[in-house]
């Protein structure tokens, strides 16, 4: 799932929390005091500082050194602020994660690390980690993820008019390259003042101006950023060209290496990037399908893992002594492909989840895989042929249409949430505590 990608917090700041409220629990903890309020909820002192403490420990673990810890702190409470404001509104509309739903994403989770879910707990446990404050954090990020693509991914709109640009650009530079960027946003309120924008602006220059003195681009974002990706020092990863803002992707193309572009202005504020890597370039109409077939065995409260292990094995078996795979695909897959014998048709790369493609992609043709774990089950594989075929014109049109849904997804969302903190009441008492 999407939220496991892009965590708010990211796996290991969750485990930080959770440690650091286990640990609150297991000593005398002074009167709390409210250092916010955000319309009808409160949050604490204890819970600022067990947020603080987690993410110190990320920024450590990613080799970055902390801002001051008042600017870190600031920083810390207005994502505390940003997640409650999300989690009222999920609550409003009847958005809910069922206890299933958080045990599949535990199990992935769990599955991510090499580890059974019982395992996994154990394994958190030892480490003084409450389970219990563990699932409730990954309940709230999967509760999050479902309302942005409620409120925000339904409701992007590709235009064939935008499908058509898009295709005809494919040949302007940059086509096909890969670039890694840093980002510092400076969110501007909904209905800021001229003075507010000016003051923004301001601040956007003076974070210019140290880093061209040599400040470090990832402890600024994690001082100043207002986007979810701060407290990573502004890391978006991987992107091509076209999935990047297009704001972005024009400046992208005139930064080296290492450079930081001038401050960018947008409707959600104001905006530094850097070009920290780049790699690839070139693009082609052709790619290599694979034509394969499967039996899948979903794991549930009735089959256990080792059990659906055990019985792929026994099925493939029985298919290198001479039985049909299709008729014992059947007989006995779990997914809709069963009645074709298991056959997927032909598969594009990417259609399937990496874990799949990834052993898939290792098989000759008539070779069967060993047992494979995906999030959906155990899955036995067989490539029957492969293929070098021409991406058809509705493959590349619905592909082009997915590059530009992902273009647009996250000033949307900067958009949206922009919106939402300012509809909300907030009260800063920081300074009462």
């Amino acid at each position: 799932m999407r939220f496991l990608l892009h965590a708010v917090l990211g796996f290991f700041c969750l485990v930080g929390v959770a440690a650091a409220q286990s640990r609150a629990t297991s000593q005398p903890v002074p009167v709390d005091r409210i250092v916010a309020v955000v319309n009808d909820e409160v949050i604490t002192r204890q819970e600022l500082r067990l947020h603080l403490e987690s993410a110190l420990g990320q920024l450590q673990r990613q080799g970055m050194s902390p801002p001051p810890r008042d600017v870190l702190e600031r920083q810390v409470l207005e994502r505390l602020v940003i997640d409650k404001v999300q989690l009222q509104q999920a609550r409003e509309v009847g958005l809910r994660v069922d206890d299933a739903q958080l045990e599949q994403a535990l199990q992935r989770i769990a599955a991510s690390n090499n580890l059974s879910l019982p395992q996994f707990r154990a394994a958190l446990e030892k480490d003084g980690i409450s389970f219990a404050s563990f699932r409730e954090e990954i309940r709230g990020e999967m509760t999050i993820a479902r309302l942005r693509e409620r409120e925000v991914d339904s409701k992007i709109f590709i235009s064939d008019g935008e499908i058509d640009n898009y295709l005809n650009s494919a040949s302007v530079p940059g086509a096909g390259e890969e670039y890694q960027l840093a980002h510092i946003l400076l969110r501007a309120p909904e209905s800021a003042s001229p003075e507010q924008i000016q003051k923004l602006r301001a601040k956007a220059d003076q974070v210019l101006e140290r880093l061209h003195k040599g400040d470090d681009f990832g402890q600024l974002a994690a001082a100043y950023s207002d986007a979810p990706d701060g407290m990573r020092g502004g890391n978006l990863g991987w992107r091509s060209l076209d999935r990047l803002p297009p704001m972005f992707a024009e400046a992208s193309l005139k930064l080296q290496v290492g450079e930081v572009s001038p401050v960018l202005r947008s409707s959600n504020g104001f905006h530094l990037i850097k070009l920290l890597a780049k790699r690839g370039g070139g693009v082609t109409q052709a790619v290599e399908q694979t034509h394969a077939r499967h039996i899948l065995i979903k794991v549930n409260e009735v089959v256990s893992e080792s059990e659906a292990r055990h019985k792929l094995e026994g099925l493939r078996a029985r298919i290198t002594h001479g039985e049909s795979f299709a008729e014992l695909a059947k007989v006995f897959s779990q997914d809709g492909s069963a009645a074709k014998g298991g056959d997927l048709g032909w598969i594009y790369p990417g259609d399937t989840v990496p874990e799949f493609e990834r052993v898939m992609n290792q098989l000759a043709p008539g070779q069967i895989s060993e047992p494979v774990q995906s999030p959906f089950g155990f899955h036995l594989i067989e490539v029957l042929e492969r293929r070098i075929q021409d991406v058809s014109s509705d493959r590349q049109r619905a592909a082009a249409r997915q590059t530009l849904r992902e273009r647009k997804r996250d000033e949307a969302y900067q958009d949206w949430l922009r919106q939402a903190r300012d509809r909300a009441y907030v009260e800063i008492r920081l300074e009462e505590g």
